[in-house]
């Protein structure tokens, strides 16, 4: 059964802004007539499969999850939050921050941004 996604509103803006960066490199580079995808393509698509497999299955390997302790959990001091790679073996890779909750069925993107 998949989790249902609620965001943050820093995440949101954090997603939606590699988004737009995103959408104004394809349209920069189908201009020149560039076939080859741009940083800010292959970022947001890197961000968008992992958000997808968390909604999936956040044990999915490739994310590679761990605990990570210095970002406190929104809803409940007690419990975990997570880090799942976005992007691996790259100067400051894109992590996404997450945690269970508010309840069973949900997952809440805490943040997205280079590793800290």
């Amino acid at each position: 059964m998949p989790f249902q996604l609620r965001w943050t509103k820093v995440a949101e803006e954090q997603y939606s802004t590699l988004k737009v960066a995103a959408e104004k490199a394809k349209k920069s580079r189908e201009a020149r007539r560039r076939t080859k995808s741009s940083k800010q393509e292959g970022l947001f698509k890197q961000v968008a499969k992992t958000i997808s497999l968390l909604k999936k299955n956040p044990r999915h390997p490739s994310l590679q999850c761990h605990e990570y302790s210095d970002l406190p959990h929104p809803y409940d001091r007690r419990e975990k939050v997570w880090e799942a790679y976005a992007q691996n073996k790259t100067p400051s890779a894109y992590r996404v921050f997450w945690c269970h909750g508010p309840g069973r069925e949900n997952l809440t993107i805490i943040t997205i941004t280079p590793h800290p």
